[in-house]
């Protein structure tokens, strides 16, 4: 393979009859690659060999390629159903939100039953099958024909007024395909399957068909004296390696490369994403970016020589494998789902290179660790009390609780609203009172899990009990008053 080397491009104005002419229009990115280069990736992946792609293997004991799944559409609509019974609340994507109206929920499960029984009508025709079993010795019954569920009939209307008009089904008949990667003849293949399969019939999450999934080695699985030279490398106090630790077995491995949900392309051990654009902003190009800046020797091994760049801005930038095209932004964040060459990229580096996993921990604690967030509380009076999350939150479990909100909500928002309803409960003044108080809050901002059970992790004190005051009437004891004081 021959290395790629980047070069400066120097931009011309456009020319008319031969006048110089200025044109207004938006500006464009400036190309990292040089023609030569271009060709050569596409040389270097469309090598016999490289890049395969066929109808997924059939696993034993069933029919035929054809399977039923979850629509993309489906899941969209379910998102939206979530966010209206919820009233707008972020709910984990482990959990699925059922309740709201009765009549929503019997015309919603009808309607998963019956898209469900056509998908697998659809399949099993498609498949070769047939509901009449062979029986190599005397007559026997025919198997029961499948009892085909009742139509759901049309949505009630106030279900499609509050979130929208479901789609033709949430359930599709599909053949998934298998794509096969492989960067050198020696090297481990990388092999991913498209129209993922999810074990709940409602999953929020699910955008793209084609979009894949590969977890490889989890962080908790990679060995103990690795781990310590990465986090050490990175700069990691043990206690912020400990929450990290904890919060990305939620998430995957260094390694962990997904296309398919609402992150469009997510990456690594805490999942950065790109979003659709795929701009500076967002923590994966940051990621990217600070290996550059760091080690740009490993980012030419790692990305660079495959084609995929960022922009000085951070805006990802690819090479179309097939068409040599440069692509940045969202153009770049949609070849990566489409084409698996590219999604192969970033797992080989996460799987390979020492320099990307140090950047990707880097990156993580600049972006989501809790610690050191400002914050300010108001009280029921209006005063504002102005400090940061360390001074109420101490405990590892703690700083594992809010890691874990920051990191998939993107904030710790409701963390102020917890603090203000407990100073008011306990007639508290400062925060520092407030730190006393650390476990009862930790427990109400609880995410995807409690890391409250969790024995590898520094747990906060319980709180302080509630003192009993004696209450006097007409200057005597009150007994009856006191033992009511005792027992709030």
């Amino acid at each position: 393979m021959r290395p790629i080397i980047p070069i400066s491009l120097v931009l011309t104005a456009a020319t008319l009859g031969g006048a110089m002419v200025h044109k207004t229009q938006a500006a464009q990115p400036l190309p990292l690659f040089t023609e030569a280069e271009r060709k050569a990736l596409v040389e270097f992946w469309n090598a016999p060999g490289r890049y395969t792609v066929e109808v997924a293997p059939v696993a034993p004991g069933k029919p035929g390629p054809w399977a039923v799944r979850l629509t993309p559409e489906g899941s969209t609509w379910f998102l939206a159903y979530q966010r209206a019974v919820a009233g707008g609340k972020k709910i984990p994507p482990s959990q699925v939100v059922k309740g709201g109206v009765p009549e929503w929920e019997s015309w919603i499960e009808a309607k998963i039953a019956w898209d469900k029984f056509q998908a697998q009508k659809l399949a099993d025709a498609a498949n070769g099958t047939t509901q009449v079993a062979v029986v190599p010795k005397g007559p026997a019954p025919l198997p029961p024909q499948a009892t085909s569920p009742s139509y759901p009939g049309s949505a009630p209307a106030a279900l499609l007024s509050a979130v929208g008009n479901p789609p033709a089904a949430f359930q599709s008949a599909v053949t998934p395909l298998q794509y096969t990667v492989r960067f050198d003849e020696n090297d481990e293949p990388y092999v991913y399957r498209d129209n993922v399969r999810f074990d709940k019939d409602r999953f929020a999450y699910y955008r793209f068909a084609r979009g894949v999934v590969s977890y490889g080695k989890r962080v908790k699985d990679i060995p103990e004296n690795e781990l310590t030279v990465l986090f050490n490398e990175a700069g990691f106090s043990p206690t912020e390696r400990k929450c990290f630790s904890q919060v990305s077995a939620l998430e995957g491995g260094f390694e962990t490369t997904q296309t398919y949900d609402t992150g469009y392309v997510s990456v690594g051990f805490i999942q950065f994403v790109t979003m659709a654009d795929g701009s500076g902003e967002q923590d994966l190009c940051k990621a990217l970016a600070l290996e550059k800046k760091e080690n740009p020797a490993a980012f030419q091994q790692d990305f660079r020589q495959f084609g995929l760049d960022i922009q000085t801005d951070r805006t990802l930038t690819v090479i179309d494998p097939v068409t040599g095209a440069e692509l940045s932004g969202k153009e770049a964040v949609d070849k990566i789902i489409e084409d698996k060459r590219l999604t192969a990229i970033w797992q080989r580096a996460g799987r390979r290179s020492a320099a990307y996993r140090v950047a990707q921990i880097k990156q993580a604690k600049a972006s989501y660790w809790p610690e050191n967030d400002p914050i300010t509380v108001t009280l029921a009076d209006g005063t504002k009390l102005a400090g940061k999350v360390g001074d109420v939150v101490k405990s590892e479990a703690g700083l594992a609780t809010l890691l874990d909100r920051k990191i998939n909500t993107g904030n710790i928002r409701p963390f102020v609203d917890v603090i203000a309803k407990t100073m008011i409960a306990n007639k508290l003044t400062n925060l520092a009172d407030v730190a006393k108080y650390e476990k009862p809050i930790v427990t109400e901002l609880a995410y995807r899990r409690s890391f409250l059970d969790e024995p590898t992790l520094g747990q906060p004190p319980a709180p302080p009990k509630p003192k009993a005051t004696q209450t006097a009437r007409g200057g005597r004891f009150d007994l009856f008053g006191w033992l009511k004081d005792l027992l709030r």
